[in-house]
């Protein structure tokens, strides 16, 4: 079900965009011949990667990887012929990151204003919804609840990714409800299920995991109004000249045309729902 709904949800949105970033301690990102030539140089393509399942997911235990973005970083590492290599990073500081130069590709960043001030897009992958996930027995939250204002309550505690375009969202919408700033996804979805908070807010497609995951509790609320409906996106440095972005976007264009970001997307999913089992 959830595969399904991801698809369709997909196959009307814009193609995705990739987030590439200055470099402070390698020159390579300012070659006469341009941003990518000097990548090349290098030798690395450095991808910036906070943890949002199925964006990006990294396997404790190994270290590795996963998730459509840095699938995509890891084929658009193919392209330029270098390695992928990947640093850990926080939605905190994973505009900071790229604006100082500590990788040359952020992952799976929301298109907004505000950050469009300090970095460029590409061109979107996939549209962005931000959903409101709780439990339907938690007699705080009303059954015919359609907006953030119907839950938007003293004594309700929302959880959310501090520093995320959620975050900013809710933020800006809630006037009288807890708001709870956790450092990842994991410790969000915790404080729901352990009920140290009342709602969970997320996106769209990672509340549907949850739900997915959880049939017998967990709900899901797209509120109307919409809380935040972005691309999501690669973003690149400030500075990068018009024909290095179009690098990206023609890489990304044929990705999504084609189907590709679709299945990877599947591939990501069914990851996630493995290990929830």
């Amino acid at each position: 079900m959830l595969s399904k709904l991801i698809t369709s949800a997909l196959r009307a949105l814009p193609a995705l965009a990739l987030m590439g970033g200055l470099s402070a301690t390698t020159a390579h990102a300012q070659t006469a011949d341009g941003y990518w030539q000097g990548v090349q140089k290098a030798g690395v393509l450095r991808c910036g990667a906070a943890v949002a399942p199925p964006y990006v997911m990294r396997d404790p235990a190994t270290g590795e990887y996963s998730g459509f973005f840095a699938d995509l970083c890891k084929e658009f590492a193919d392209v330029l012929k270098v390695k992928p290599q990947f640093v850990d990073t926080t939605w905190d500081n994973i505009v900071a990151g790229l604006q100082a130069g500590k990788w040359d590709v952020s992952l799976a960043l929301n298109r907004t204003p505000t950050r469009a001030m300090a970095v460029q897009f590409s061109i979107p992958a996939m549209e962005y919804q931000i959903s409101l996930a709780y439990n339907r027995n938690n007699p705080k939250i009303p059954a015919t609840a359609t907006s953030v204002a119907d839950l938007d309550k003293a004594g309700v505690t929302i959880a959310v990714m501090s520093g995320t375009a959620q975050d900013k969202a809710i933020s800006a919408a809630v006037k009288n409800a807890t708001i709870m700033r956790l450092p990842g996804n994991d410790e969000t979805r915790l404080a729901l299920t352990s009920k140290r908070a009342d709602i969970l807010v997320d996106a769209s497609d990672t509340n549907q995991l949850l739900t997915q995951a959880n049939p017998d509790w967990a709900i899901a609320l797209n509120p109307k109004p919409a809380l935040a409906k972005q691309g999501v996106s690669f973003g690149l440095p400030h500075n990068m000249s018009a024909s290095d972005v179009e690098v990206v976007n023609i890489f990304l264009e044929e990705k999504v045309a084609t189907g590709h970001v679709d299945e990877l997307i599947h591939k990501a999913v069914d990851e996630v729902l493995k290990g929830a089992k």
